[in-house]
């Protein structure tokens, strides 16, 4: 319990950074975007010059670690998951004549997630409680002028709940549109 503890405690600090944000040419101010891979609903915030909270609610294709073989079993499970992205490369993109808009670019991210898989049968024993997860992901995102986005990004996170806790591989994707933004990257 102490760890699904910190990464609440992890996540309220992290939201916190919205009242101290700073803008800066590259990252867009805020997006709002409707995810349809994983149905549910994303904010993205910008923080820096090429930083952002990303913010993800809805219902996820996640592995449960509950079970013996976690790699081979999936569901869909209500989740929150939380990313607090670096973008790298939208100077280069710039360079190159590519579009940074909407944070078309490649980031790094500390990323958590909290996942509400209900009660559930498993091995013939009732399991019950959260699962949440701490780790590192790196990917990419791409807007277009249409509103389409997607976003991919992979890692590996420490992975707690009603199981013995481990490190598991991490993958996200996310394919959607952007329905409301506020428009930053000036000179672009």
């Amino acid at each position: 319990m102490i760890q699904i503890r910190t990464i609440l405690a992890t996540i309220c600090l992290l939201s916190g950074t919205f009242m101290y944000a700073q803008f800066g040419k590259n990252c867009e101010i805020t997006q709002f975007k409707i995810n349809l891979m994983n149905p549910g609903i994303e904010y993205e915030r910008g923080l820096g010059v090429n930083t952002t909270l990303d913010i993800k609610a809805g219902l996820q294709i996640a592995i449960d670690p509950a079970v013996a073989e976690p790699l081979e079993n999936f569901d869909l499970f209500p989740a929150l998951a939380i990313q607090y992205r670096y973008y790298y490369n939208f100077e280069r993109r710039g360079r190159n004549g590519r579009q940074i808009y909407g944070n078309s670019a490649n980031y790094i991210a500390p990323a958590t997630a909290i996942f509400a898989p209900g009660s559930r049968t498993i091995d013939n024993a009732e399991v019950n409680g959260v699962i949440a997860y701490g780790g590192l992901v790196t990917g990419l995102q791409r807007s277009y002028n249409s509103g389409f986005n997607f976003s991919v990004d992979v890692g590996a996170a420490y992975y707690v709940g009603p199981f013995k806790g481990q490190i598991l591989p991490v993958a996200n994707i996310s394919i959607g549109w952007i329905v409301n933004e506020k428009r930053w990257c000036v000179g672009r």
